[in-house]
């Protein structure tokens, strides 16, 4: 029987080509997480935080500002509607079919699809700000 120590000393520091490699090998076309983990003597958490770092441009330095988007809101009658426009590239689309499928709408009622498929159903005079904190906390 062999008795292994090993002495770990300090935190390690990883460049970002070394990173970067670790996720070629965890994510490419053959890789396996677990594997690259055991491989480099790293946790799969250090790897999922790298990828999404990657993923943002963090990683890199190459960070993307994320672009304001805005929605042009407005309010007609249901018999002057006029046909729906293409929804915007920088917002993701919301189909108004998946609403008036869950439940009748009434009047005075908003009803408001995330696009994790989260469905809300508040009053029209709902308080904004209190909207707005739901809002923050079930679009993570």
């Amino acid at each position: 029987m062999s008795a292994r120590i090993e002495v770990v000393a300090g935190r390690r520091r990883w460049t970002v080509e070394q990173k970067l490699s670790m996720l070629r090998d965890a994510f490419g076309a053959d890789g396996s997480v677990r594997d690259a983990c055991e491989r480099h003597g790293i946790g799969s958490g250090q790897i999922y935080t790298w990828r999404r770092q990657a993923m943002s441009g963090e990683l890199t330095g190459l960070k993307i500002a994320a672009l304001p988007a805005f929605a042009e809101v407005g309010v007609t009658p249901a018999s002057l509607a006029a046909p729906q426009a293409a929804p915007s590239p920088l917002l993701p689309y919301v189909s108004t079919a998946a609403c008036a499928s869950s439940s009748p709408v009434i009047a005075g009622q908003i009803g408001i699809v995330l696009p994790s498929g989260v469905r809300l159903t508040v009053d029209a005079s709902v308080d904004t700000d209190a909207l707005a904190r739901v809002l923050a906390v079930v679009g993570r």
